[in-house]
């Protein structure tokens, strides 16, 4: 059995700013998020784990590196550019409300109704090709991590929707039941790499604060 603990980046100044980032925009991390990071340590500690995966880009990685010191388990960090969040091409660097105004239809179509996003109208990556990469690096991990425990350090938009993928939701469903929060953990266990079951989702109970709507995404 496999057990994949996903794990969404620390909360970044663009996020607080209900700004884009998508693939290709960035922004750091809070100073608030590196206490929150140790805080989901500690509620991973209780667990022994072979290896932390990670998306490249640099809110990630660095959610993912200060992760493995905070759990003191000489973890490994591996970077893996297909665990990279969606590029949303020209939305990207907007703030939500500057997209609602000159894209209305492909943000509600993008957050509410993924069978209808059209992601050539911005210049992004559609739901079909997120997964053709995703999903094979999800499946390779799990392949490589047989009877393990591992963490896979990414991004919400993409984490969200590939999460449910796995699961076997419909496009049409992806988001019907929420998004994820900023380090926030959700757990899948496997023991083929082809069928999964959610433990957990999208928890955060750790991080000892109120929520609010920057925090999800």
């Amino acid at each position: 059995m496999t057990k994949l603990f996903f794990v969404r980046h620390g909360k970044t100044f663009w996020n607080l700013e209900g700004r884009y980032q998508g693939a290709n925009g960035d922004s750091p991390l809070l100073p608030e998020s590196f206490n929150e990071i140790k805080l989901l340590a500690l509620f991973l500690k209780k667990e022994k784990f072979a290896k932390i995966y990670s998306s490249p880009i640099k809110r990630a990685i660095i959610t993912a590196n200060e992760l493995a010191k905070n759990l003191s388990q000489n973890l490994e960090v591996e970077t893996n550019k297909n665990l990279e969040e969606f590029n949303l091409g020209m939305m990207e660097g907007m703030l939500f409300s500057e997209v609602a105004k000159k894209y209305p239809k492909e943000l509600d179509n993008f957050r509410n109704h993924p069978n209808l996003y059209n992601a050539k109208n911005i210049k992004g990556e559609s739901f079909t090709e997120l997964f053709a990469r995703m999903t094979p690096t999800i499946r390779k991990i799990c392949e490589e991590n047989p009877n393990e425990n591992v963490i896979v350090v990414g991004h919400g938009a993409a984490l969200c929707a590939e999460i449910r993928y796995l699961l076997g939701y419909s496009l049409e469903d992806l988001r019907k039941d929420g998004g994820l929060s900023n380090t926030s953990t959700t757990i899948l266990e496997t023991t083929d790499g082809m069928n999964f079951r959610c433990l957990v989702w999208n928890q955060t109970d750790y991080l000892k604060r109120r929520l609010d709507v920057s925090d999800t995404v």
